[in-house]
């Protein structure tokens, strides 16, 4: 008997079809640098030199991923260039379908998210990201958590941060932990494992000095993205920066204010065993790493608009007037703004000089923050799930903390 083709299973279907046609047009017009600096990751790691030196004659830019990530591109560089290629984009497009699809929410809200979500993930799959891959680690290591699999969530925390620092925000759904100890247990497990995992294919002074040579690598990227003419910056510091037209503007004031914002509502303990409450935390953490880089650029907002759609459709009136003119916003703002949706003169003069992609979720995380301070969850909970009899959270149950 044939299954019925749902629009969930079509949505997700979709995001597959996306990253099939953006690899068609991006490898057979020979426009796939970010994919070669991917792949020499490994060959570099392999012959054991810098990772992080310009490689002019192999590919333009420069790579900003912990040589963790040798292993992980290794399976992909070791194929011919177009089957790597479009394996490791159908591979973002996969992870981030299953992330979605593994939350404890009716099949029409998450097809709601991915959906709401495509435009980013494919601005993220043009300019051939791991983005999309970072924001399924940060959602899975917190269902992890939810599903009291410490050792999972910890293993998905500790090899986001090992490859690109942002899962690192996943460190804050420990408070969320019923089993502390394990988690971190687990954690320096893991944190030992994959920090000497690259030393299989290089030796181990070589694998230590690539730690070394990152940090050295991301200070000095941080220094150059705080720039008027950067296409990076797009945050809170960087809107700043730019409706001001004051490149000298510093960081510390707005990531002082994202810590605190960030920071406040987890002081209310009481709230935690409500599960809206903590699935709020998360998709404020989704926001608050790009909003809080100087490295946001346009691909990377596919971790924060996942945030942001979690949070619309997780409410009992997603399509409220108010959530209806931010999704409007998100998509075409955020989403088609610096795409050529918009006329040249638009994109150049307005949305890109005061980078107003970040805008919507700029108002979006502060509406999520304020909710996080005032709000009693206590009567909220998530929209019971397609499958409630196999959901891994039992949602107004409460949370022991240990």
């Amino acid at each position: 008997m044939t299954k019925r083709l749902t629009n969930y299973k079509i949505v997700c279907t979709l995001y597959f079809l996306v990253a099939t046609a953006i690899w068609i047009f991006k490898f057979f017009n020979n426009r796939y640098n970010n994919y070669s600096i991917f792949k020499y990751v490994y060959y570099h790691t392999v012959a054991q030199i810098n990772l992080y030196h310009y490689y002019p004659k192999e590919y333009y830019d420069t790579n900003h991923y912990g040589v963790l990530f040798s292993l992980i591109i290794a399976p992909f560089a070791l194929l011919p260039d177009g089957a790597g290629f479009l394996l490791f984009t159908l591979l973002n497009a996969g992870l981030l379908v299953w992330a979605v699809h593994i939350l404890p929410l009716p099949n029409k809200q998450k097809m709601l998210i991915l959906l709401f979500s495509i435009v980013e993930f494919g601005n993220s799959a043009h300019y051939i990201q791991f983005n999309a891959i970072i924001a399924a680690i940060i959602i899975v290591s917190f269902l992890m958590i939810e599903r009291e699999r410490e050792d999972l969530a910890t293993l998905f925390i500790v090899l986001g941060t090992l490859v690109k620092l942002y899962p690192v925000v996943a460190l804050t759904f420990f408070l969320f932990s019923k089993h502390k100890l394990k988690f971190i247990l687990w954690g320096f497990v893991w944190l030992g494992v994959l920090v000497c995992l690259p030393m299989l294919i290089a030796s181990p002074h070589y694998v230590l000095q690539c730690y070394a040579d990152w940090y050295v690598s991301l200070h000095e990227k941080n220094s150059l993205n705080a720039d008027l003419t950067s296409s990076q910056d797009i945050s809170v510091m960087g809107s700043a920066r730019h409706l001001l037209r004051d490149a000298t503007i510093p960081n510390w004031p707005f990531l002082l204010f994202g810590v605190i914002a960030f920071g406040l509502p987890l002081l209310r303990f009481g709230q935690y065993k409500f599960a809206r409450f903590r699935y709020q935390v998360m998709a404020s953490a989704l926001m608050l790493i790009v909003l809080f880089s100087t490295g946001s650029e346009h691909p990377t907002y596919i971790i924060a608009i996942v945030g942001a759609m979690i949070w619309i459709f997780m409410q009992e009136n997603p399509f409220s007037r108010k959530n209806i003119v931010l999704l409007i916003l998100l998509v075409l703002v955020t989403g088609l703004g610096p795409t050529d949706v918009f006329p040249k003169y638009i994109r150049h003069e307005f949305i890109n000089k005061y980078v107003m992609k970040a805008w919507p979720c700029i108002v979006v995380w502060l509406m999520i923050t304020y909710e996080l301070l005032v709000k009693n969850f206590e009567h909220l909970t998530l929209p019971k799930s397609d499958n409630s009899k196999v959901d891994s959270v039992k949602q107004t149950n409460a949370i022991q903390i240990s």
